[in-house]
């Protein structure tokens, strides 16, 4: 598991230097990867980790059973899981808000499908899925789910079906209220770093306002070009 390694080290960062990530992270278009992409990353090679172990200490027949579900791909991808999500972000610009909202989905689809286990051949179509419904419900405004596709390596029919397949099993259970979306950051919190004093939930909700100064600003500008 040397990714998951190289991840980890990638993380020891300083308190300061990551709230100050955090708090300066700006919408514009040669924007820095928001460090929940890391932290997500890591929980998730720890979960394949998991699953690796279980698969191993289990029968043949049982192994079989746990790995074969619609998230499956013929062939494992040759993209690490941090370069799959930061190629996400580079291409949809999605918030940090977006990525701990899928988080909380992938934490429920795996909590209401005790058989599934994330690993090699199903994590990216998994995330993808995940991230494009979680914009859709984070977001005002989205790509369509061919672009979502092209991004992600996938035909518009199979992430079509993906997303079907994730809304049933999931019992269309999307709803994200305050106090879930805070508690699943402050896990994240935890996973960056011990202690520090500052909050994922506030450092999102300052890069939300950020990027609705940002709107709004590029509004004005733009009223103000029609009025000369």
């Amino acid at each position: 598991m040397a990714s998951s390694s190289s991840s980890s080290s990638s993380l020891t960062i300083s308190p300061r230097k990551l709230r100050y990530d955090l708090y300066s992270y700006s919408y514009e278009e040669d924007s820095n990867t928001p460090l929940v992409i890391n932290v997500l990353a890591s929980l998730i090679e720890r979960s394949m980790a998991r699953t690796q172990r279980i698969v191993k200490n289990c029968s043949s027949a049982l192994s079989k059973a746990i790995s074969t579900n619609i998230f499956d791909c013929r062939e494992i991808p040759d993209m690490t899981i941090q370069s799959y999500l930061e190629r996400i972000f580079r291409y949809t610009r999605a918030g940090p808000s977006v990525y701990v909202v899928a988080y909380v989905y992938i934490d429920r689809f795996c909590q209401n499908n005790p058989g599934f286990r994330i690993n090699a051949r199903n994590v990216h179509r998994l995330l993808i899925t995940t991230i494009m419904v979680a914009s859709k419900y984070v977001e005002d405004m989205n790509f369509r789910n061919s672009y979502f596709a092209r991004v992600g390596g996938l035909t518009t029919n199979e992430l079509n079906e993906l997303e079907l397949e994730f809304l049933f099993m999931m019992g269309f259970k999307l709803h994200v209220n305050l106090s879930v979306f805070e508690s699943y950051c402050c896990h994240l919190e935890r996973e960056v770093s011990i202690g520090g004093g500052y909050h994922i939930e506030r450092t999102l909700r300052c890069a939300e306002e950020i990027k609705a100064r940002h709107i709004e600003e590029r509004g004005y500008t733009q009223i103000t070009r029609v009025m000369l």
